[in-house]
């Protein structure tokens, strides 16, 4: 047993390991995976004066909390959540000092969905492919926590990190999305869609749907009319692939996507603006924005 150890006291609804994904391995049906909203990630290890790419812990909704073996800096941003030491509320979005044996709790968020929690040094588990990232549709990386699962801190990170943010103590909060809009530029298969049904896309009332998770961003709303029956033989997928199944209804691939797929793909969403798609809550309006890539 050493000092540099979290131990999961409460993983929550579903908290995972993750970094900025392994990719360059889809040609082994290997995803990228990592963090789906990547700027709140780099910002937690920023605010520690981690490399950008150290593993952070992901929760969605409710929240986790670990107890450190010894004294850590860490900081939790994303989505914002009441953030506590040993039942004492610290700041949010802050580097904050933890004693040795506190239990660190970061609560339900009250706004987005994912928030994103950063150690001095970061999470040191047997990288896979190159990433510590859990990948939820392949099953590579570490197991989605679990209560008493003991994560290993690098033991180079030293307890309280690198600087802070140049200057500042706190960050601002971008808020999650009341409305995600989304550019769309279309292709490859766009052909495969009626003129009225890109009319559809880009004027439909579209939200966030319930079923959404780390492979994709499901919406409910008016269906796309094809302007063709069958389906393609499987294809390379991306990350932002905006997908449509038989039921017409527009999926956006995001960080645990499968590598390829056999429906048709309208368009695709730059990576750039795929953060806001990790906060967006079910229910959340969803407009798609049509463009013809120059």
């Amino acid at each position: 047993m050493t000092d540099r150890e979290l131990e999961v006291v409460d993983p929550g609804a579903l908290t995972t390991l993750q970094d900025l994904g392994r990719p360059g391995h889809a040609h082994l049906g290997v995803s990228r995976a990592g963090a789906l909203d990547r700027g709140a990630h780099r910002l937690a290890n920023r605010l520690l004066g981690n490399p950008p790419g150290a593993a952070t812990l992901e929760t969605t909704v409710t929240g986790c909390a670990v107890r450190t073996r010894g004294p850590v800096t860490v900081a939790v941003t994303g989505a914002p959540c009441p953030v506590t030491v040993d039942g004492r509320p610290v700041a949010w979005g802050a580097a904050v000092r933890v004693p040795g044996g506190a239990v660190l709790k970061a609560g339900a968020a009250t706004h987005g969905l994912r928030s994103y929690l950063a150690f001095a040094g970061g999470i040191a588990v047997e990288p896979v492919l190159g990433s510590r990232s859990a990948d939820l549709l392949s099953g590579l990386g570490p197991a989605p926590l679990a209560a008493g699962t003991v994560l290993p801190l690098s033991e180079t990170g030293g307890p309280t990190g690198g600087p802070v943010v140049a200057g500042t103590d706190v960050v601002p909060w971008e808020a999650s999305p009341r409305e995600l809009v989304l550019p769309v530029l279309l292709g490859p298969r766009d052909d495969w869609f009626t003129p009225a049904a890109l009319h559809t896309l880009a004027t439909g009332d579209y939200q966030v749907s319930s079923a959404s998770n780390r492979i994709g961003l499901r919406t409910v709303g008016p269906p796309l009319e094809r302007s063709r029956d069958g389906e393609l033989p499987s294809e390379g997928m991306m990350w932002g692939a905006v997908q449509v199944p038989p039921n017409g209804r527009p999926v956006v691939f995001l960080a645990d996507h499968p590598t390829t797929g056999g429906y048709p793909v309208i368009g695709v969403v730059p990576e750039s603006r795929l953060d806001a798609a990790a906060q967006a809550a079910p229910g959340t309006p969803v407009r798609f924005l049509p463009l013809r890539p120059r």
